[in-house]
């Protein structure tokens, strides 16, 4: 083997020593770099074999000594000394860039914190500033925990319990069933105290909990192989929740606040639909040019949260305490509480190197995840059909862990799971090289989803009209005539034993097993849509009842005196006789809505089976058959996981902010806490309290609405 070291450059000779020395055309020196001398030219930038050496060199992180050209122009150039200037400077930035960052972040951090506690001394107490310091210690704690994350991450070990020995094992098994135990008396103890006394009516609800529980058990993939720690925690998390937005008054405010703002944020679409449909007409085609945009901007949204990662962050530690609690695998869980967020085929992204290796138990789970939950674009949409943000919110937080209790009921874990926790919870950032990058892929990546809704709904709704009349036609040819026979007739009939169970006011279970029909054949978005007409014909009697009990107060030129505020229900319908208004499809109880609310808050339908064994199936070739197999058991699981949400919200007395008494004006107003408070201390002398909004219900007697007393 005849060798040349390009020291500098051996002559390709055997019996040659003369040394070529090294000049600048030769591109300075490689030591340590043997080539074979019958492969190389003698000058190495026509060498290609030299130049594949030089890039390894490159790619091990050495720096070959080849000369800058600025620093070859810098002897014949008159701009060399400026270009050497910033070449230094761009050499002492790349060297500190870490501390000159860093005091950069100090600064606007000391910055901001002066202006935080300088607004807080300007005015402390309204909503604003409240909202100035959640938004605050939100991102503390956000900041706080990607600090030692990032410096002292590695010193943590998430699983620190997980090979402790087994006497440390045994007492915390011993631990856990003494606190599941002291959880369930607890719960039992305010059931009967609670709710059996108070309002028996709504153990109803709890018996519709039984009877999932027992009918899934019984038709189980392995009876014998349930486990009853996911199945209880999942309940017991649900129960807990339930507890604190719907029976606790902090809770419940905290949520109805929450929602609110949410509810503002989303409504800063408008601003980019008035600007593209136009500012006075966009409202004209609400659905198209006003809910579908609240998508785009949303979806716009998550893609910058994921960015800057605080969706990671979020996502992460919510599946660590499901996994932790509910002893699922970190992989089913990190998808569940992705749901929570995303949508069914964006959730499974984040687990996607796992899917060929999971557990048919664990691909039940991830598909009845995406079953039971919606995405939070969507979930923006609703909102802008005015179904309720805060019980909209709580139904998408306690649907995760009831999807995880269901699939583990319905379909047991019998394999050993192969993905590690450190493999699965390790979630990067985006791609993106910036913000605005990210806030365009969002935009982008939405387009997809609305054209999918737009489609999705024209086709569906065209064929459940199609489907109608031709029900219709049938119905007539046997006199059925009052009413007509309609798929939503159908479907009210066979439900309304679903709907009782839920706990559904015994008037409303026809209507509420409509819903449930037309959201488990076409899909949750008609079936919300239909849900919207009886919550804004609630807000409308609402509000034509307060003209009654109004003094000197017009509308639409008619004097105040001369309005009863009196309505009828006509075959279904409400009439409002003092306004000959109809409203169609009539009304359904602040129950029996939020109950719908949480019943409806899936993807379970059967158009989303398509959906998921497409996205699942693209994602994991070699399991489509799997998936095949367990998809309808998943769908179904998730319809039920829904159905738990919602006999759990049906248990609690809830609390009821839709309607509220305004005093100043001496009728009934539908907000979400604006102006209340001032609205009754300008008449009463004091702040709104619960004791001010006890009116009567919307179902009582007509000849009793006229009777409302000021609040006072």
């Amino acid at each position: 083997m005849d060798a040349v070291e390009l020291k500098g450059m051996r002559k390709n000779s055997k019996d040659s020593d003369d040394i070529i020395p090294p000049t600048d055309s030769n591109y300075g020196s490689l030591d340590n770099v043997i080539v074979d001398s019958k492969d190389v030219n003698l000058y190495p930038e026509d060498n290609p074999v030299f130049m594949v050496e030089a890039g390894d060199v490159r790619k091990r992180g050495i720096k070959p000594n080849f000369p800058d050209e600025r620093e070859l122009d810098e002897k014949n150039s008159d701009d060399g000394y400026l270009r050497k200037i910033t070449h230094n400077a761009h050499v002492i930035y790349h060297d500190n860039s870490d501390y000159i960052w860093n005091g950069i972040y100090i600064f606007l951090l000391v910055l901001y914190f002066a202006y935080f506690g300088y607004a807080m001394y300007w005015e402390f107490g309204d909503e604003g500033s409240v909202r100035l310091m959640v938004c605050t210690v939100i991102a503390v704690i956000f900041i706080a925990y990607r600090l030692i994350m990032k410096n002292f991450g590695d010193r943590f070990n998430f699983n620190c319990c997980k090979n402790s020995g087994p006497k440390l094992d045994k007492a915390f098994h011993w631990i856990h069933i003494a606190v599941a135990i002291s959880l369930t008396v607890a719960i039992l103890i305010y059931v009967i105290v609670t709710i059996a006394v108070h309002t028996p009516r709504n153990l109803i609800s709890l018996g519709g909990m039984v009877m999932f529980v027992l009918v899934f058990f019984v038709t189980s993939a392995h009876p014998s192989q349930v486990k009853v720690r996911p199945v209880f925690w999942g309940l017991a998390i649900q129960f807990i929740f339930a507890l604190i937005i719907l029976r606790w008054e902090f809770g419940f405010k905290a949520f109805l606040w929450l929602g609110a703002r949410v509810s503002e944020f989303l409504s800063y679409s408008d601003e980019g639909a008035k600007f593209l449909f136009g500012r006075d007409t966009f409202e004209h085609h609400f659905f198209a040019f006003k809910v579908l945009p609240v998508v785009i901007y949303f979806s716009t949204a998550i893609s910058i949260l994921y960015y800057i990662g605080v969706m990671q962050f979020i996502i992460r530690n919510i599946a660590r305490f499901m996994a932790k609690l509910l002893g699922t695998s970190a992989a089913e869980s990190l998808n569940a509480a992705g749901n929570i967020f995303i949508g069914q085929s964006e959730s499974p992204l984040m687990i996607r190197p796992f899917l060929e290796k999971m557990t048919k138990s664990e691909l039940h789970a991830v598909l009845t995840g995406g079953f039971a939950t919606i995405a939070g674009s969507v979930m923006a949409a609703y909102i802008q059909i005015n179904v309720p943000a805060n019980h909209l919110l709580s139904a998408s937080v306690m649907s995760a862990p009831a999807a995880l209790a269901m699939s583990k009921l319905f379909y047991p874990e019998t394999e050993e799971i192969v993905a590690t926790d450190e493999e699965v919870y390790n979630m990067e950032k985006g791609e993106e090289r910036n913000i605005i990058e990210a806030a365009a892929k969002g935009a982008s990546m939405s387009v997809k989803l609305v054209a999918n809704i737009a489609a999705n709904l024209i086709a569906f709704i065209s064929l459940l009209g199609f489907v109608n009349a031709t029900l219709k036609w049938f119905g007539e040819r046997a006199g059925v005539m009052d009413p007509h026979l309609s798929f939503q007739l159908i479907c009210s009939y066979v439900f309304w034993p679903l709907a009782f169970m839920l706990g559904v006011d015994y008037d409303d279970c026809g209507k509420v097993g409509e819903l449930i029909g037309v959201k488990t054949f076409i899909n949750e978005f008609v079936a919300y849509t239909d849900l919207s007409v009886y919550i804004n014909n609630v807000k409308n009697i609402t509000w034509y009842e307060g003209l009654g009990n109004g003094t000197n107060l017009t509308f639409w030129g008619a004097d105040s005196n001369n309005l009863t505020g009196k309505w009828e229900i006509i075959d279904g319908d409400v009439y409002l006789r003092d306004l000959n208004v109809t409203l169609e499809r009539g009304i359904m109880s602040d129950r029996s809505i939020v109950i719908s609310t949480y019943a409806l808050c899936g993807f379970s339908n059967i158009g989303s089976i398509g959906v998921m064994l497409g996205a699942l199936g693209s994602m994991a070739p070699s399991r489509k058959s799997d998936l095949a197999k367990i998809v309808v058991r998943a769908m179904i699981a998730g319809n039920v996981a829904c159905f738990m949400t919602a006999c759990i919200a049906g248990v609690q007395p809830t609390m009821n902010a839709n309607v509220h008494w305004c005093a100043k004006k001496w009728a009934y107003i539908f907000t979400q806490g604006h102006g209340v408070n001032t609205c009754i201390e300008d008449v009463c002398g004091h702040p709104w309290s619960q004791s001010d909004v006890q009116g009567e219900s919307l179902n009582t007697k007509n000849d009793r609405l006229n009777n409302r007393a000021n609040p006072c």
